[in-house]
């Protein structure tokens, strides 16, 4: 995949750009809050409709622009495949070099910009079409790095879930409509175990619920079993490279509700071995998820909240066998979540047929010298990846000679010419 035009109209502090972007290496130089950073972010917004660095869509319109009681941000991207798409894909099969295009609207209606009076909403149009959200996830692919995401490694568990969800939702079709049905279920789900603890009542009126989410959390959980493990294979990999083989990379998926039986009788140690899930089928963790749902259907009416299921999912990375999360450097955790980036290029190049565009922001900070020259020696030969920095001199000289570059200041943009160093 080949983003070739980008245009950008009351996004964050861009009032209005509008460029073409080159294949290869681009780097985005510039100071601090000039908005290199926020171009990352409209691309990335064009594959998942998310932000990674707000809940709140508001804060992405212009903040002039959101005076107005109607403000309009709008990302609109042309691009082109380089390989024919899969055809159980939203959109129908085309030839490789053939040109798209994908406009993201958001929309801010009502008085005040950032109050709680304007209602938000957002719109996406591909190749002129409306589409819903969740038909158009997979169309346009991205994998950003940002510094902030290194709590991916060291965060919350819901920091590693929302990971999941937004890479799994590009790459694995129907994934993020089972999610949005699932957590529709467990809210409704949770509000009967809550009246039942409070009020009391008939306990079998959870059944119709406990299909629900047993269906769709069985789809989440075999879902995220084999991406983990295609993800933790190649990361491995590239890991390995990265530290020179210094360390072993490993992904430790800890579902809420496991598949796979305990062991009886034998003290739980944690050994951190792996665990092979993958031959488990799609019907045995659903009817052992409802199973277990059963089982534990008083001490959740008693609690007020359902225990199991993926939305309490937890995943942990291990560097020769030490939690990252807990014991690891600051180092150790930026080339583990580096090492999952880019495994996560090739899987989705595996999964849909084509390259996603990559995004790193200042991707060489709190790396040293080797695992800088590794990391970009690995870039070198990128489909197409962006990277911002404000210190050229992190990067050698073969790889800013081979890159395209740009100069970013408040919100404008200009290309530098790039003279051989």
């Amino acid at each position: 995949m080949h983003l070739t035009h980008l245009s950008l109209t009351n996004f964050r502090n861009y009032a209005r750009l509008d460029v073409e972007v080159p294949r290869g290496p681009l780097l985005l130089l510039g100071g601090n809050a000039q908005g290199k950073t926020s171009l990352l972010e409209a691309i990335y917004f064009l594959a998942t409709f998310v932000s990674f660095n707000t809940s709140n869509d508001r804060q992405l319109i212009n903040f002039i622009a959101a005076r107005e009681p109607l403000a309009v941000a709008r990302i609109k991207a042309d691009f082109r495949y380089d390989a024919n798409l899969d055809s159980d894909r939203s959109l129908p099969v085309h030839s490789a070099g053939e040109e798209h295009q994908m406009e993201v609207r958001i929309i801010k209606e009502g008085s005040g910009s950032f109050n709680g009076s304007a209602r938000v909403r957002k719109e996406v149009l591909i190749d002129g079409v409306k589409r819903k959200l969740t038909d158009a996830l997979g169309v346009f692919n991205a994998v950003l790095f940002l510094p902030q995401m290194l709590q991916i490694v060291e965060g919350a568990p819901e920091e590693r879930r929302r990971y999941l969800n937004l890479t799994l939702s590009q790459a694995v079709p129907n994934y993020a409509d089972t999610l949005s049905s699932y957590s529709r279920s467990l809210a409704q789900r949770n509000a009967l175990l809550k009246s039942l603890s409070e009020r009391g009542g008939d306990p079998q009126q959870l059944s119709y619920w406990d299909e629900q989410i047993a269906s769709t959390g069985a789809q989440i959980i075999y879902a995220r079993i084999h991406a983990i493990l295609e993800l933790e294979r190649l990361a491995a990999r590239i890991h390995s490279e990265l530290t020179r083989g210094q360390e072993i990379l490993r992904i430790d998926y800890q579902p809420a509700y496991d598949p796979l039986p305990k062991r009886s009788r034998q003290y739980e140690l944690p050994l951190n071995t792996p665990v092979d899930r993958s031959g488990v089928s799609l019907e045995k963790i659903h009817q052992g998820f409802l199973a277990d749902l059963a089982r534990l259907r008083s001490e959740e009416i008693a609690r007020g909240v359902t225990t199991i299921g993926p939305h309490r999912d937890e995943m942990r990375f291990l560097g020769n066998g030490i939690d990252l999360g807990d014991f690891g450097s600051r180092g150790q955790a930026r080339t583990a979540v580096l090492s999952m980036k880019l495994a996560e290029v090739a899987w989705m190049k595996g999964r849909t047929g084509r390259w996603p565009v990559l995004l790193l922001d200042e991707v060489l900070a709190e790396l040293d010298p080797a695992r800088r020259k590794d990391l970009l020696d690995r870039l070198a030969s990128s489909e197409q990846a962006l990277l911002t920095t404000t210190d050229l001199d992190l990067f050698h000289d073969e790889f800013v000679n081979r890159a395209s570059l740009w100069q970013i200041q408040g919100g404008r943009l200009g290309e530098m010419k790039n003279e051989v160093r």
